[in-house]
């Protein structure tokens, strides 16, 4: 009969009639792991022995004394209480030729691999991620990949003042492009302008009308904005879509030479 180790998985075949129907201990060469084969271990050796040698003649003395033995054994473990729990132990890995053990994953480890699987499909589609769930869109920034849900960039922005001449008053200008990432075409909505103080405070903001209603996918259109009389302690401007979320939407710094 074959049995096998508990703790280190090492095979060994015995004769299942020197173990006899009482069962009896047995000691792992390898690991020292010292467990009970049970009668129907016996029992259960016994029967595949007779498998593996069906096509040898039969021996009917062997053969009785098996059969009454099989039915006490039978008679004896036919009881509605449950067998004796046998002691488990953590497979670990075996020498020589041995079954190698398969260990079973905790939930936290498991949950860490499925998101681990899962994590280069939530990046490609992180733009519907962020539709849903918005919070996620700084997550995504701090990673390196940003997230435009608008699919509208704002770039090439400057900002300078013309001075007082001629009885005119000062004035703040604002220019850049406004370009089309998005695969289909876009409503482009009308910016805002936050003037600011060297202490960071907002002192003044004003709007900057579209440049054009829909803006298609590589599309570039130019905006001009200007303020007259600026605030004299501004010191940069923050140019950010009128209807823009905080966390959907960042603003862009414009250094301002006012």
């Amino acid at each position: 009969m074959l049995i096998v180790c508990p703790s280190c998985a090492s095979e060994y075949r015995i004769d299942a009639g020197k173990v006899g129907m009482d069962g009896r201990s047995v000691r792992c060469a390898a690991c020292r792991e010292t467990w009970f084969l049970t009668p129907a271990d016996v029992l259960a050796g016994h029967e595949a022995e007779l498998a593996e040698k069906g096509e040898a003649e039969p021996d009917p003395v062997a053969d009785a004394a098996w059969q009454e033995a099989t039915a006490t054994v039978r008679a004896a473990t036919d009881t509605s209480e449950p067998p004796p729990a046998r002691r488990r132990v953590p497979a670990r890995p075996s020498r020589g030729n041995s079954r190698r053990g398969i260990v079973g994953l905790s939930p936290s480890l498991a949950v860490g691999l499925t998101l681990l699987a899962a994590l280069p499909l939530i990046c490609l589609a992180r733009t519907s991620v962020v539709r849903v769930v918005p919070q996620t869109a700084a997550l995504f920034a701090r990673v390196g990949l940003p997230v435009n849900v608008r699919g509208i960039e704002i770039r090439d922005v400057v900002a300078f003042s013309s001075p007082a001449e001629d009885g005119r008053p000062p004035e703040l200008v604002i220019e850049g492009d406004l370009v089309g990432i998005a695969r289909t075409d876009v409503p482009v909505s009308a910016l805002s302008v936050e003037i600011r103080d060297a202490a960071g405070r907002a002192l003044r903001t004003f709007p900057v009308a579209p440049p054009r209603a829909v803006l298609g996918t590589a599309e570039t259109a130019r905006f001009r904005g200007s303020l007259v009389s600026p605030p004299a302690a501004g010191r940069a401007v923050v140019l950010r879509f009128a209807d823009a979320q905080p966390s959907r939407d960042e603003p862009q710094p414009v250094a301002s030479g006012h």
